[in-house]
């Protein structure tokens, strides 16, 4: 009619093009992408293909589909992604949030919704949680979401990752019950808290170069490298675990899908209790979590 191409044509030529690119999620790329850059529905896609999209935003979509193509992922494109339900904002210096993290978030509120932390509430009330390396602050918000009694502080070496992780703490309704403290794990905290989490960097240094283009180019370095054996984080927060963890309390970390025993390992040597390796919904090792005893030392 007009020469304006239509949203079939569109998501037909963005599928075809991710395809030859090797992109293996082509088709739901290809949807997330022309939906943002049209402003159409999913519902539209199916019920009004045959509607004509404007120049402009033909060309941004032309644009996202080249990088998508090159390895950048959708999240980045678009500078947000979601998890666990919530909307995440996403910056230069922050990994983006994984759907097997999520294993992370279901581990920890199954101990507080199922009485494991002494004197918390199955709503959080009377938890004080802490994030180590918050990154979008996904983990710490997620919780919080689903936690309304419980408050909590979360860390993060990155002045940029801490600045997205405000805005998303705000953006899905805990940003009073959070706080942020700029610095390494333990560092910038004081006192003890019921539970911590952390999704810190595990990656084996050499392995790093071997990993796939959308996370080797696109995610910091800082939030990847683990240090010699992908260790050295784990050894960092167990250092300060004697000082920060409550008695009752329990310390639950993501893990590579191959460090589940190494990091029970160091779990146990630290004298936690109660040590488990949590599976994700793909049956891989994904959390370690343990207790502090009751009773100091």
């Amino acid at each position: 009619m007009n020469g304006l191409p239509t949203l079939a044509t569109l998501l037909a030529d963005a599928r075809r093009r991710l395809t030859m690119a090797g992109v293996d999620t082509a088709a739901i790329d290809a949807r997330l992408l022309v939906e943002a850059a049209t402003g159409a529905s999913r519902l539209d896609l199916l019920a009004a293909a045959d509607r004509t999209v404007a120049a402009e935003a033909a060309a941004r979509l032309d644009g996202w589909v080249d990088r998508r193509a090159t390895g950048e992922p959708v999240g980045r494109i678009l500078g947000a992604t979601s998890f666990y339900g919530l909307d995440f904002a996403l910056g230069p210096d922050t990994l983006e949030p994984r759907p097997d993290t999520e294993t992370l978030v279901e581990v920890a509120l199954a101990a507080v919704r199922t009485g494991l932390i002494a004197g918390a509430s199955p709503d959080g009330t009377g938890l004080r949680l802490l994030d180590l390396g918050t990154g979008t602050g996904a983990i710490a918000v997620a919780l919080l979401a689903k936690m309304p009694g419980a408050s909590g502080i979360a860390t993060d070496l990155a002045p940029g990752a801490l600045d997205v992780a405000r805005t998303n703490a705000a953006r899905n309704g805990v940003g009073g019950r959070l706080d942020f403290a700029l610095g390494d794990f333990f560092a910038a905290v004081n006192g003890s808290f019921d539970l911590v989490v952390s999704n810190p960097p595990y990656i084996a240094s050499d392995v790093i170069a071997g990993l796939d283009r959308e996370v080797r180019l696109h995610d910091p370095r800082l939030a990847l490298d683990g240090g010699s054996d992908g260790l050295d984080a784990y050894r960092a927060i167990l250092a300060g675990i004697d000082e920060h963890l409550a008695a009752g309390g329990l310390l639950a970390v993501e893990i590579g899908w191959d460090q589940g025993q190494a990091v029970a390992a160091l779990f146990r040597a630290a004298g936690l209790m109660e040590i488990e390796v949590h599976r994700d919904l793909g049956g891989r090792d994904r959390v370690v979590s343990g207790r502090r005893n009751m009773q100091f030392d």
